[in-house]
């Protein structure tokens, strides 16, 4: 599914215009972008969580040359996936309380 797919989806599951929604989807993703930027972790509850993780610096190798060569420590983005997605991608039924 991709973005366009997505707001045709939500806009027919929210009664909402492509517009409003196309609104919507920007205005998260802007908002877990900045958010990540300044280093914080964003959790959606049962979704999951986007976090940032340091990369330490390490000495790489060239493939073709074979010679070292060092790879600076940076910013990553990573995704865990939270429970009720995790159970409804692997088909587990919810338990109910």
């Amino acid at each position: 599914m991709n973005k366009a797919e997505l707001i045709d989806a939500v806009a027919k599951s929210t009664k909402q215009t492509k517009a409003q929604t196309e609104d919507t989807l920007n205005a998260l993703m802007a908002t877990v972008q900045s958010a990540m930027a300044k280093g914080n972790n964003v959790q959606l509850i049962g979704f999951g969580t986007f976090a940032v993780e340091e990369r330490a610096a390490r000495t790489g190798r060239n493939p073709a040359t074979g010679k070292e060569l060092k790879i600076p420590a940076k910013k990553v983005a990573k995704f865990k996936v939270g429970s009720k997605l995790k159970d409804a991608v692997a088909g587990v039924k919810a338990k109910k309380k």
